[in-house]
């Protein structure tokens, strides 16, 4: 088929089904309006289906295998024996539960749902084509809603067999005896943190000076101590610059090393050496790249529908998400954090703009989690990023090893940390939250929402919370910061310089 053929008019197309595509599906839907969506693979995307759920259910997995490790410490003498191939049977049927269920969202909101490729033939017409086929969409509104894709180093290529992106690598059936993970950021941390569990001998190489690189220093300092005590090697600082043969060849500050995989060499702490990874030719050591991911820009034939897009590959877009007449963008191809739930919430905005009414996508702060253990939580502004924005800044960490609930759990490693402005009616207004600790991720929400919201210091020291849980410890860090801690014995307080 050519441009030109006669095309289906639709009302409001969305390009994509994961989490921002489908949800803009469904609002749109329940709006009154006519909806088409197109995905290439598979209803819920990567999130759903190769991202964040199969990722966090193999992290339960993990946990549960590390539980003889733990249990053993508080008089509980358990064993484990991990069955991969079990277990990524049950992943796949908690995949498949929750995109048959949005499945099912879609056909009740009444949204044709049609397989292919999409990429504009003109301003106002979209191809998409599956295999040989092809259609012709003319639209009133479209929403992209493509996602993103791991990045592939020049230097190391995937090869889906011995050296894998995220996607394979949680699709593993076997526990690979060692395992090297390039990059330590989000990604790799979860996935390394996990097969350390599982019993593969994981090393972690990063190029930055920190794991969760842009993330504050102090939380990925506790969360780098806890790799290594379950004997994750971590190398800073370091560049993987390739394979050569049967050497990974890596960059450190000790200068160029060529290092037989599975070898051990001396050459300073946090540079290129140490064990840097199994031998990749069998099934007994595997490298995973986790160094970020691409926008899904390339493909769509954007510059035909009048859409820029930046030096990364993303979409320029006001705050209404319009990109061009009646062209919208949201989740990972537009600026901001590559989060399934920042491209829900950019869906709303979205519909609301398509139908023609007033929205801006401006929200106070997007919430980060890590699914690490211990996990990593960040909510807001730092102390330092407070004070370079023009506020007086105060903090307070409050340690969780001065939590009931946290040393009854046996994980008091830790601290919650709250960050204000200085003074002001209440203790001053809540800027942002930064956790480290077991089970943190679930008071991200609650930080989230005092920053949104402008909760002062007195606000949460004041919000009465159960005991003995983990909640306790915001108003413990707001206490704190207001200079009338309760159960730490003197203040912790760190001002922004």
């Amino acid at each position: 088929m050519v441009v030109g053929e006669v095309a289906t008019g639709v009302d409001m197309l969305v390009v994509g089904g994961g989490p921002g595509g489908y949800a803009t599906a469904l609002r749109a839907a329940a709006a009154g309006r006519t909806v088409t969506l197109v995905e290439r693979d598979r209803i819920g995307g990567v999130c759903l289906n190769v991202g964040c759920i199969p990722s966090k259910a193999l992290i339960h997995v993990a946990d549960t295998a590390g539980l003889p490790a733990e249990a053993a410490a508080i008089g509980v003498d358990l064993e484990a024996t991990v069955d991969l191939d079990r277990a990524q049977s049950w992943i796949g049927d908690v995949v498949g539960r929750l995109t048959g269920g949005v499945e099912q969202l879609l056909r009740d909101a009444g949204v044709t749902v049609v397989t292919g490729s999409a990429r504009f033939a003109t301003a106002r017409r979209m191809a998409v084509t599956s295999g040989d086929d092809a259609a012709f969409f003319e639209f009133g509104s479209v929403v992209l809603a493509t996602g993103s894709r791991p990045v592939e180093l020049a230097t190391l290529p995937f090869d889906g067999h011995r050296v894998l992106d995220s996607t394979a690598a949680l699709a593993l059936r076997q526990v690979p005896g060692e395992l090297t993970v390039v990059g330590g950021g989000y990604i790799g941390v979860e996935l390394g943190g996990a097969f350390a569990k599982l019993g593969s001998q994981v090393t972690i190489v990063e190029l930055a000076d920190q794991v969760l690189p842009g993330m504050p220093l102090g939380l990925a300092r506790v969360l780098e101590r806890a790799l290594r005590a379950r004997g994750v090697t971590i190398r800073l600082g370091t560049k993987v610059i390739g394979r050569d043969g049967d050497d990974l060849v890596v960059e450190g500050p000790t200068g160029e090393a060529r290092l037989p995989l599975g070898a051990t060499v001396d050459a300073g702490t946090g540079g290129a050496g140490g064990r840097v990874g199994g031998p990749i030719g069998g099934s007994d050591g595997l490298v995973v790249v986790a160094v970020g991911r691409r926008p899904n820009t390339d493909s769509l034939g954007l510059p035909g529908a009048g859409v820029r897009i930046d030096a990364d590959g993303r979409i320029v877009v006001a705050a209404d998400r319009r990109a061009a007449p009646d062209v919208f963008a949201i989740g990972d191809i537009t600026a901001g954090p590559a989060l399934a739930h920042k491209a829900t919430a950019e869906a709303e905005v979205a519909v609301i703009a398509a139908g023609g009414g007033r929205a801006a996508f401006d929200p106070a702060t997007i919430p980060a989690v890590v699914f690490s253990d211990p996990q990593v939580a960040t909510v807001g502004l730092t102390a330092e990023q407070a004070t370079e924005a023009g506020a007086g800044a105060i903090s307070f960490r409050f340690p969780l090893s001065a939590s009931g609930r946290a040393v009854t759990l046996a994980r008091p490693e830790g601290y919650v940390e709250i960050v204000a402005e200085r003074g002001g009616a209440g203790g001053g207004t809540v800027l942002g939250v930064h956790m480290v600790g077991a089970g943190v991720a679930e008071l991200a929400a609650e930080a989230a929402l005092a920053v949104e919201m402008g909760a002062t210091l007195e606000d949460v020291a004041l919000t009465i919370a159960p005991h003995p849980t983990l909640s306790e410890t915001l108003a413990e860090a707001a206490m704190g910061a207001l200079g009338r801690p309760l159960h730490v014995r003197r203040r912790k307080e760190t001002s922004g310089p």
